[in-house]
């Protein structure tokens, strides 16, 4: 089966369902502190399939990839920068045996911890670094790259490029960002939900948004600021189950599926295309995001 552009598919009004955490289920399945989650995807690659088959029966349309820090930049950390691209690979492969052939795949990336504006990167490494993750995502079996929980504006552009010029996928660009004691709200790097959507957008990605922060809540006054500025964009939100809690010295979101679902109808009056979770969301956040969705 041929699988239509997201584009097309948001053209015509529906709105997608996408996926909820990944860290917090490896640590279940056994991944420790110091382990290189994205490794897994070499060594346990039935756990990591099993992570995107649960998403896709919760009721997902589009599921990641375990490779958020699959970037050469990331993995030298863990010694394992030479094996980026087989890494990627696997990791795309994994999230596509699960999605089967009528759900998307979007290939995960994120920020490569090293700081341009502090001289510890160029943006010819950057480039590089993001161009070798993307090619690998694609060739495993990736829809769409999913450049995300950036706040380095520069950074971000890197990446969108990197994906679009050297593959055929279609590309979704999202920051995470914080509320002021102005309340508006800003990434670390002090960039704008407007600010970030247009860079990204300048840069070549097709949908844009937010992800992480403190809860969906937030992210609906995230989303009418862009949709104001830009309203034919199609917008991406992954929210957080709430900002973390220690409880009985474990950290914890205090988000419930039935909370965040009840937040779903005021984020798509704002204009939110396509919606999911982040930290501290599981299935079953991502069923009930579902069924307020579709019902």
């Amino acid at each position: 089966m041929t699988r239509p552009r997201i584009l097309d598919v948001l053209k015509t009004g529906r709105v997608l369902v996408s996926d909820g955490a990944w860290g917090t289920f490896l640590q279940q399945k056994g991944l420790t502190v110091g382990d290189s989650p994205e490794s897994w995807n070499l060594t346990h690659f039935d756990d990591v399939k099993s992570i995107a088959a649960s998403y896709i029966a919760a009721g997902a349309d589009l599921v990641e990839t375990n490779s958020f820090g699959g970037n050469r930049c990331k993995l030298e950390y863990f010694g394992l920068a030479d094996r980026a691209a087989g890494i990627n690979e696997a990791a795309a492969r994994a999230s596509r045996e699960a999605a089967g052939e009528d759900r998307w795949v979007m290939g995960s990336i994120g920020p490569t911890g090293k700081m341009l504006v502090l001289e510890e990167v160029t943006e010819e490494d950057l480039y590089d670094a993001f161009k070798e993750q993307a090619v690998a995502l694609e060739k495993g079996g990736a829809d769409a790259i999913c450049i995300e929980t950036m706040t380095d504006r520069d950074e971000a552009v890197q990446a969108v490029r990197a994906a679009k010029e050297n593959t055929s996928c279609e590309v979704l660009c999202t920051f995470t960002f914080d509320r002021t004691k102005q309340g508006t709200y800003r990434t670390m790097m002090g960039v704008s939900p407007v600010e970030a959507a247009l860079a990204a957008i300048y840069a070549g990605a097709d949908v844009v948004g937010a992800n992480c922060g403190h809860g969906l809540e937030g992210m609906i006054d995230i989303v009418k600021e862009i949709r104001t500025a830009m309203p034919d964009v199609p917008i991406l939100v992954q929210a957080n189950a709430g900002l973390p809690i220690v409880v009985d010295g474990k950290t914890v979101f205090p988000e419930s599926p039935g909370f965040m679902a009840k937040l779903v109808p005021p984020l798509l009056e704002a204009g939110c295309n396509i919606v999911g979770g982040c930290c501290g969301t599981t299935p079953a956040h991502i069923a009930a995001i579902a069924r307020a969705v579709r019902g």
